[in-house]
C-alpha cells in the first residue's frame, strides 16, 4: 500500500511537470517536459546515493576506523535480512542520520559526528535500525526521485512566474495549446506549492513506517524513541549546514531550528512519532 501510494504521488509530480511544459510551450512544451520527467526518473534511479552523499558532504568511513559501529550495523542488517550497507560520516556536530541508495544491494547509511558523540548504544541502535528500515521498505529511492521532481518543478515554476509577469507568454504559445497571462501566473505559483506538498506527503508517511520497522529490527522501540527526543532538542540548538533539498532524507529535520510552518515540515511531529513507538510496547 505504501509503495502504491508513493508511486501515485510521483505520477502526480510528473503530471505537474507536463502541465508546466504545456504552459510554457503548448503541446511541444508538454512533450519536452514529459521527456525531462523521464530523464529525472532515470538519473534519480542510478545516482540517488551519489547525489545524497555529495549534497551532505559525507565521507566514507572504514571498518578500521569504526570497528564497533561496523559490528553493530552488520548485526542489525543481518537481523533485517539486508546486505551490509556502505557507511559514511557526515561532518556535523548535530546528531542525525540518513540512508540512501536505489535498492538494498546499492545502499548506504550516513551518520553525523554528533550522533556518535551524543547517543548511547541502545539509542544508536535504534537510529541505525530506523535507517535500515528505510532501505528494507525501499523508501530512499522514492524520496530522492520525489525531491528531484519537486526541485525541478519549483525551479521551472519560478522561471515561469517571471515570464508571465513580464509578458513572455506569446500569442503563438496560446495558439499551440499553452495558457497565457493570468492563468500561467496562477499555475506558476501553485505548481511549486503542490510539488512541495506531494514531496512532504511521501516523506511524512514513510517516517512512521520506518519507525515501526526500525523498532522491530532493533528489538525494542525504546532506543529509537529516546533518540528521537534527543535529536529533536539538538536540532534546535546545534545548527547544521545542509542543502534544504536533502533535509527530508534525515531521521530528524536538520533545519527544524528555523521558523517553518508545521504544514511544510518534512517530518511528522516528534511527539507523534514517539507516542506511536511507546504504544508498540
Amino acid at each position: 500500500m505504501n509503495n502504491a501510494k508513493a508511486f501515485i504521488l510521483m505520477g502526480a509530480l510528473s503530471i505537474l511537470l507536463v502541465l508546466l511544459g504545456n504552459t510554457i510551450g503548448g503541446k511541444s512544451g508538454a512533450l519536452l517536459f514529459f521527456l525531462i520527467s523521464l530523464g529525472i526518473n532515470f538519473f534519480g534511479y542510478f545516482n540517488s546515493d551519489k547525489v545524497a552523499i555529495k549534497m551532505t558532504g559525507s565521507q566514507p568511513i572504514s571498518e578500521q576506523q569504526a570497528p564497533e559501529l561496523y559490528a553493530m550495523v552488520r548485526r542489525l542488517a543481518n537481523r533485517a535480512g539486508l546486505p551490509m550497507p556502505r557507511l559514511y560520516l557526515t561532518p556535523s556536530q548535530q546528531p542525525n542520520a540518513f540512508a540512501t541508495g536505489r535498492n538494498p544491494e546499492h545502499s548506504a547509511v550516513a551518520i553525523t559526528e554528533g550522533l556518535l558523540r551524543m547517543l548511547d548504544k541502545e539509542e544508536l541502535e535504534g537510529v541505525i535500525a530506523h535507517e535500515l528500515a528505510h532501505i528494507k521498505n525501499r523508501d530512499v529511492l522514492v524520496g530522492t526521485i520525489a525531491a528531484s521532481f519537486a526541485g525541478a518543478i519549483t525551479m521551472i515554476g519560478n522561471m515561469l512566474q517571471w515570464t508571465a509577469i513580464f509578458g513572455g507568454m506569446s500569442s503563438d504559445d496560446e495558439e499551440e495549446g499553452g495558457v497565457g497571462g493570468i492563468a500561467a501566473l496562477v499555475l506558476a505559483i501553485l505548481a511549486p506549492i503542490a510539488a512541495t506538498i506531494i514531496q512532504l506527503a511521501i516523506s511524512r508517511s514513510r517516517e512512521y513506517g520506518a519507525d515501526a520497522t526500525g523498532a522491530q529490527i532493533a528489538g525494542s522501540p525504546d532506543g529509537l524513541a529516546d533518540a528521537l527526543l534527543k535529536l529533536e532538542r539538538a536540532a534546535h540548538s546545534v545548527p547544521m549546514q545542509v542543502n534544504p533539498a536533502s533535509s527530508h532524507l534525515f531521521i530528524v529535520n536538520p533545519l527544524s531550528g528555523a521558523s517553518v510552518a508545521r504544514l511544510f515540515s518534512t517530518h511528522p511531529p516528534i511527539e507523534d512519532r514517539v507516542r506511536r513507538l511507546r504504544q508498540m510496547k
